[in-house]
């Protein structure tokens, strides 16, 4: 009984952790929402959400608590972890929040080999045989983060998790994933939020559906 009340609480804590971050996210307009007006990704999507979670760096409470997640969701991992790595450019400072609370080496990852000087692409102290946690800010198709862990594997590092701030949760991602037999999860995803707005009354029925119809086809918009 007391095992399953353990389990309840901290369940709910985290819970509390991920609602609260969601909330920070959309207070500093790091995550932002506009189902009329959209926006234009650098791919050319147009989408009725924008992320910026590099904007929680300028915000010490919210940077605590999102390492505090990330070390939630990395104690809860069955292996072992010997390094975080962080995906360069946004990654890098969470991953050294990370290490710090964990007391863990920490390296970051460049997303091709430096041109000059020894040309590497992984920063900092890997050796073979180590295992990794890679994390990254948002993961959208999830090339940078697969690119990351494809260099950290060419090192002969395993790499265990992929973790995230935030995910839109697009199956191109799911699939890119997959492919290359790895596993990722996000402190909050692109449903948790769509949630907490409708609940907190900051998105009305009609933009949630059109939020449920983009997720479900990413390129609905794009042509129209």
């Amino acid at each position: 009984m007391r095992k399953t009340h353990t389990l309840h609480t901290n369940r709910s804590r985290r819970n509390l952790l991920v609602k609260s971050i969601i909330h920070n996210l959309i207070e500093i307009g790091a995550v932002k929402i506009e189902t009329e007006d959209l926006f234009t990704w650098t791919s050319g999507l147009r989408s009725p959400i924008y992320c910026d979670n590099r904007l929680t760096m300028s915000y010490p409470e919210i940077r605590q608590r999102i390492a505090e997640a990330f070390v939630e969701k990395i104690k809860c991992l069955d292996e072992r972890v010997d390094v975080i790595a962080g995906c360069a450019t946004a990654g890098i400072p969470h991953a050294a929040w990370v290490a710090d609370k964990l007391n863990l080496p920490m390296v970051y990852v460049r997303s091709s080999a430096k041109k000059h000087g020894k040309g590497n692409q992984i920063e900092g102290k890997v050796e073979k045989g180590q295992r990794a946690v890679v994390i990254e800010d948002l993961i959208s198709t999830g090339k940078s983060s697969i690119q990351a862990a494809e260099a950290l594997k060419a090192e002969g590092v395993q790499v265990i998790e992929v973790l995230s701030i935030f995910t839109y949760g697009l199956d191109t991602a799911k699939e890119a994933f997959t492919e290359k037999g790895l596993t990722y999860r996000s402190i909050a995803s692109y449903e948790e939020l769509v949630d907490q707005l409708s609940k907190d009354n900051l998105m009305d029925e009609s933009e949630r559906k059109r939020m449920t119809e983009w997720r479900e086809n990413p390129f609905v918009f794009t042509n129209s």
